[in-house]
C-alpha cells in the first residue's frame, strides 16, 4: 500500500524546495524535511498497527521511519560549524577538581567522530523496542525467604538446595544452592527487563524498577554509569538556571565502578542475565564478546558496538589526560595535566577515526537472528549514512537498478525507490555532493513507479529534478499518456511543467517530437504501390489518431507555433502520401489560423500554404458532388435555376482552383528544395497521387455538366492543354500503377472529343479548334 505515501512526501518534499536556501529550516528538529517524512512513517504505522495490515510493508515503515530518524540525528552537525569551547586539557589545567561529567563532555566537544557516535547511539535507543516489564513482586525474593525461614524454625536446614541466607551473592558464594524456581525466573525476567532499558537508553526507569522488585543494590549499580557532576566546582556557566549547584549528582569513583562491572560480566559463575546487564551497563572491548551474545537485531550489534567505541574512547581520553582528582586522586593532581603536541592529537584522532570505521564496516556482515539481515538495504543505508559514504551508497543502489537487481514486482521495490528518490533530493537541498549519473537513475525509476500506480500529478514535479534531462523525462511521461488524455488534460500537463520549474515550451516541443516519433515507429512506411483514395476510408487506427494528436502539444502556445508549422507539415505529408485525405482535413481543423501567417522559414512556410491550398480544392470537389446530387427529376422551374446557379459557380470555382495550382508548381519548389530524401519522396508521391486525381476529376465534372453548361466541354479539352504543356510537366505525375494511370486520362480526352458530335455535328476535331482559339 506504498500508494498511500506518495502524495504526503509530495507535499513535504514541494514545501522544502521552497525553502531551498533556509539549511536551518530544513534541518530543523521539528519541522525539516526528515522529520517530516519520519512523521508520515509513523502516522502510516499507526494505522497498519490499529487495522493488522500489511505486516510486510509495517516492517518496511519501521526501518524508513527510522532511518530519517538517523538523517535528522546526523546531519544538523555535519551542515552546521560547532562553536569552539574549553579543551578538556585547558578546563583541568584551570580546575584539576572539574567533575568528571564536564570532562568527559569536552572531550566529546573536542572530537566530531565522538561526538557523532554519542548522537547515534541515543538514536539508537530512540529507536530501541520497547521494553517489557516483569510482573510486579510482593516482596524480595518471598518464596526462597518461606523456605528459609521454616527451616530455621524447625531446624530442618534448607530443602531443595536453596540458599541459606538472603544477600544478593548467596547464590553466587555457596556452590550448587540455588533460589526458589519462582524467584529464580523472576530474577532471570527482572535483569532481562533491566538489560531492555539500558538497551532504550531508559537508565530512569531502570533504576525505578528496581527499586519497585525491593532491590537498591541494583538500582545503585545502574546509577553507578552516570558521571560525576557537580556545578559548584565545575566551570560550566551555561547550566540550567533551576539546578542547585550545591547538589552533587553521579558516581564519584566510576572508575571502580567500571572496573566492578566488567568483573562481573566476565565472572562465569554470575548467571548469564546478570553478566549481559553489567556488560550493557560498562561496554568495554573486554566485555564486548559478552554483549553481543545478547544481541538479536542488527540494531542491537550496532548499539553495542558504537557503545563500546563510546566509552573506550572517553576512558582512554581521561587516562592520556591525566591531572583529574575524580580519577587519580591526590596524585594526579600532583603530577598535573599530561603535555601532548597537536600533532601527535591529531594523529591518534586520525588513526581512531579509522579504526572506528573498520568496526563499523564489520556490520555488513554480522550474524542477526532476528529481524532484518545486515545486507537489507535499510540496514546497509544506514550503516553507509553513519560512515558518510552516501554518494557510495547511492552508486550501489543505482547500479542494483540498472541491473535489474531489484525485482519491480517485489513489495518493497516502490517503497525503496520512493525512500532513495527523495534521500537524493533532500542530500542535494542541504547541498551535499550526489553522484548525478545516480541520482538520475535513482529518479528515472521512481519515476517508473510514480506512473506505475497512476499517480500522474506528480510526475512533473519529480521530473524537474532531473536536471538537464528533467525535459526529456517528462516529455516521455507525456507521451505515454498516448490517447488517454484529452485536450484539457495536455494543457493542465504542461501547466504543471511549468509551475515545477520546467520550460513549458521545451517540454511541448519534446513530447510532440517524441510522439511523432513513437507514432511513426508503429505506422507503416510511406513505401509500395499508391494508395487508392476512391472509395470508403476505413475509421483511422489509434496511431493514426496518436500522430495526428501529437500537433495538440505545440498548439496550445503561440511560442510554439514555429515548431507546430513544421510538425503539420510532417503529418500532412505522411497523411495524404497514405491516400488518408479525411484526417489530413482533420489535422486543418485543429490548427490555429496564426499558422498561415509565419513566414520563416520559406520552405515551411510554403508547404504549408500548399496544403491549405489543396484542402481549398477538395472541400469544393465534395461540395460539387454534393450540390450534384441534389438534382432530382421534379424540381421546380425556380428551383432548378437556382440549383443550376450554385452548381455552375461551384464548378467554376474548382476548375478556376484547380488550374490555379496546377499552373504555380504546387509543392514541385518543396521538391527541388533541401529537406532530406524522405520528405522529397514523401512530396513526389502526394503529387502522383492527387495531380492526377484532381485533373481527371476536373475533366469528368466539365464532361459530365457539358448538357447543362455547354462550354464545359471545350474547357475539359482545354484542361488537356495544360496536362500536355511542357512547361508544368504534368505528365510525370502519371505513374505506371493502379490508380490514375495516364492512359486513363487519354481515354478520358478522348471520349470528350467525341462528346462534340453529340449535337449532330461531323468534324469531331471542331472542340480542339475552338479551344485552340
Amino acid at each position: 500500500m506504498a500508494e498511500a505515501l506518495y502524495q504526503p512526501y509530495a507535499d513535504v518534499l514541494s514545501l522544502s524546495q521552497s525553502m531551498q536556501d533556509d539549511l536551518a529550516g530544513l534541518l530543523d528538529p521539528e519541522n525539516g524535511f526528515a522529520p517530516r517524512m519520519r512523521r508520515i512513517c509513523r502516522e502510516q504505522i499507526t494505522e497498519y498497527e490499529e487495522n493488522g495490515e500489511y505486516p510486510d510493508e509495517l516492517e518496511l515503515l519501521r526501518l524508513e521511519e527510522n532511518t530519517w530518524a538517523l538523517l535528522q540525528a546526523v546531519m544538523p552537525a555535519r551542515k552546521t560549524e560547532q562553536s569552539v569551547l574549553n579543551s578538556p586539557r585547558d578546563l583541568l589545567q584551570q580546575n584539576p577538581y572539574t567533575p568528571t561529567s564536564t570532562i568527559a563532555q569536552a572531550i566529546m566537544n573536542a572530537s566530531p567522530v565522538l561526538t557523532e557516535l554519542v548522537v547515534i547511539r541515543e538514536w539508537l535507543q530512540e529507536t530501541a523496542p520497547a521494553p517489557s516489564y516483569p510482573e510486579a513482586t510482593t516482596g524480595y525474593w518471598k518464596f526462597t525467604k518461606h523456605s528459609v525461614m521454616q527451616a530455621l524454625r524447625t531446624g530442618a536446614g534448607s530443602r531443595d538446595g536453596l540458599v541459606k541466607e538472603m544477600d544478593p551473592d548467596a547464590v553466587n558464594r555457596e556452590d550448587g544452592r540455588s533460589l526458589a524456581a519462582d524467584d529464580a525466573s523472576y530474577e532471570k525476567s527482572l535483569a532481562q527487563a533491566l538489560y531492555g532499558m539500558v538497551r532504550a537508553g531508559r537508565l530512569d526507569e531502570a533504576i525505578e524498577l528496581c527499586r519497585r522488585a525491593h532491590q537498591p543494590w541494583r538500582a545503585a549499580s545502574i546509577r553507578g554509569s552516570l558521571f560525576f557532576h557537580w556545578k559548584a566546582i565545575s566551570n560550566e556557566t551555561d547550566s540550567d538556571d533551576e539546578e542547585d549547584p550545591d547538589v552533587w549528582s553521579g558516581n564519584r569513583n566510576r572508575k571502580l565502578w567500571k572496573s566492578s562491572c566488567t568483573r562481573a560480566a566476565l565472572n562465569s559463575a554470575l548467571p548469564e542475565y546478570d553478566r549481559v546487564l553489567y556488560a550493557a551497563l560498562a561496554p568495554s572491548p573486554q566485555t564486548s564478546l559478552i554483549l553481543k551474545s545478547a544481541c538479536r537485531t542488527w540494531e542491537d550489534h550496532l548499539w553495542a558496538q558504537v557503545g563500546v567505541m563510546c566509552e573506550e574512547k572517553e576512558t582512554m581520553e581521561l587516562l592520556r589526560l591525566g591531572g583529574s582528582f575524580w580519577e587519580g586522586g591526590q596524585a594526579a593532581v600532583e603530577k598535573g595535566v599530561r603535555s601532548v603536541s597537536l600533532e601527535i592529537i591529531e594523529d591518534e584522532e586520525e588513526q581512531w577515526e579509522r579504526e572506528v570505521h573498520q568496526a563499523l564496516d564489520g556490520l555488513k556482515s554480522v550474524h542477526v537472528e532476528d529481524g532484518p539481515a545486515a545486507d537489507h538495504p535499510f540496514h546497509f543505508s544506514q550503516l553507509n549514512i553513519i560512515l558518510n559514504q552516501t554518494s557510495y551508497l547511492l552508486d550501489i543502489f543505482a547500479t542494483g537498478l540498472q541491473n535489474g537487481a531489484y525485482d519491480a514486482d517485489a513489495y518493497e521495490y516502490a517503497p525503496m525507490c520512493r525512500f532513495f528518490a527523495h534521500l537524493c533530493l533532500y542530500l542535494k537541498m542541504i547541498d551535499i555532493d550526489v553522484p548525478p549519473n545516480s541520482a538520475v537513475i535513482i529518479l528515472e525509476h521512481y519515476l517508473q513507479v510514480l506512473e506505475a500506480a497512476g499517480q500522474r500529478d506528480l510526475i512533473a514535479m519529480y521530473a524537474g529534478a532531473l536536471g538537464e534531462n528533467a525535459v526529456g523525462r517528462y516529455a516521455l511521461f507525456l507521451v505515454s499518456l498516448e490517447l488517454a488524455s484529452d485536450s484539457t488534460g495536455r494543457r493542465q500537463a504542461l501547466v504543471q511543467a511549468r509551475e515545477h520549474g520546467l520550460d513549458q515550451d521545451s517540454v511541448a516541443t519534446a513530447t510532440a517530437e517524441m510522439s511523432m516519433n513513437k507514432a511513426f515507429e508503429i505506422l507503416p512506411p510511406l513505401k509500395g504501390p499508391l494508395p487508392s483514395i476512391i472509395g470508403f476510408q476505413p475509421e483511422p487506427t489509434d496511431a493514426e489518431l496518436f500522430l495526428l494528436r501529437s500537433i495538440e502539444w505545440t498548439i496550445f502556445s503561440e511560442t510554439t507555433y514555429d515548431r507546430a508549422l513544421e510538425q503539420a507539415n510532417h503529418i500532412f505529408r505522411y497523411f495524404l502520401a497514405s491516400g488518408r485525405v479525411q484526417l489530413g482535413q482533420k489535422l486543418l481543423s485543429m490548427l490555429p489560423p496564426e499558422l498561415s501567417s509565419i513566414p520563416e522559414p520559406d520552405e515551411q512556410a510554403t508547404e504549408f500554404l500548399h496544403y491549405r491550398q489543396f484542402f481549398d480544392i477538395w472541400e469544393t470537389l465534395e461540395r460539387i458532388t454534393q450540390c450534384q446530387a441534389l438534382e432530382v427529376p421534379n424540381m421546380s422551374r425556380e428551383t432548378r435555376t437556382a440549383w443550376l446557379s450554385d452548381y455552375k459557380l461551384l464548378i467554376d470555382r474548382g476548375r478556376d482552383q484547380i488550374t490555379k495550382l496546377l499552373t504555380s508548381e504546387w509543392l514541385v519548389s518543396d521538391v527541388e528544395n533541401a529537406g532530406g530524401d524522405a520528405r522529397r519522396r514523401a512530396l513526389i508521391r502526394i503529387r502522383q497521387i492527387y495531380v492526377p486525381e484532381m485533373i481527371i476529376r476536373l475533366h469528368f465534372i466539365l464532361f459530365n455538366s457539358r448538357h447543362r453548361f455547354t462550354e464545359n466541354l471545350k474547357l475539359a479539352i482545354k484542361l488537356a492543354n495544360i496536362v500536355a504543356d511542357s512547361r508544368y510537366k504534368l505528365y510525370e505525375d502519371f505513374v505506371n500503377q493502379n490508380g490514375r494511370r495516364l492512359g486513363d486520362y487519354l481515354e478520358a480526352v478522348r471520349q470528350g472529343m467525341l462528346g462534340s458530335l453529340e449535337n449532330g455535328g461531323s468534324d469531331p476535331f471542331r472542340a480542339i479548334a475552338l479551344t485552340v482559339s
